[in-house]
């Protein structure tokens, strides 16, 4: 039997009727995200996409406390082309951002080797109300999260480092994953100097998460 998906339509509604430029039309937003929520996965199932979920909704399989207002997908160029429901509003080599009926779809394009790679290696099955939804596994969202970093700090976006980063740290913390494993199985797709600086960002992690283990108070 397949474990439940947490319900996406809540967690995409609740961010964006908690995001204040929404609150003017909060109640129609709310009403229509959650009709393009359920057609989306419609969609998706009729027209035999390959797709993993991956991103905030993802995340929130496995750890608590984080919010999104979109959907993260990893699918083939192929596929999107076949949904043409969806609009492209910006694509490059790797990445394509869509609008569906309102809500805002972020795709990772299997051109790029790594989202290949989660896409054929790191997905489970959860069901979503009708739909079973394929959706990237701890190591999988740990593997795309770490990929992103050392572009993120290039670009000096503090925010989403800091997103990044806690969401790593969530994951490893919830989980106990075998980093060493992670970012020997990253190390082919990112150069040296990208490793070394992963390397030192997952150990200040870790170290961080001893300290807080450490000064836990003991069960009673």
């Amino acid at each position: 039997m397949l474990n439940n998906l947490i319900d996406i339509g809540d967690i995409i509604q609740n961010a964006a009727l908690f995001s204040p430029r929404n609150w003017r039309d909060a109640a129609m937003a709310s009403d229509a995200l959650l009709q393009a929520i359920h057609r989306l996965f419609d969609l998706l199932e009729t027209r035999g996409a390959s797709y993993v979920l991956v991103g905030g909704v993802a995340l929130l399989n496995y750890v608590e406390g984080r919010n999104t207002q979109d959907i993260d997908l990893i699918m083939a160029l192929g596929d999107l082309e076949n949904l043409t429901e969806i609009q492209v509003t910006y694509r490059d080599q790797f990445f394509a951002r869509g609008d569906f009926q309102g809500l805002q779809i972020d795709i990772l394009l299997t051109t790029n080797p790594l989202f290949s790679k989660v896409q054929q290696e790191h997905v489970t099955t959860l069901h979503f109300q009708e739909h079973d939804v394929r959706i990237a596994t701890v190591r999988g969202l740990l593997l795309l999260k770490l990929y992103a970093l050392p572009s993120l700090y290039r670009q000096g976006d503090f925010l989403r480092v800091n997103i990044y980063e806690n969401d790593i740290a969530a994951l490893m913390y919830q989980h106990h994953p075998d980093m060493g494993a992670i970012l020997s199985e990253l190390a082919p797709f990112i150069s040296a100097s990208d490793l070394a600086s992963l390397q030192k960002i997952v150990h200040e992690i870790d170290q961080r998460i001893k300290r807080f283990r450490t000064n836990q108070p003991a069960d009673n």
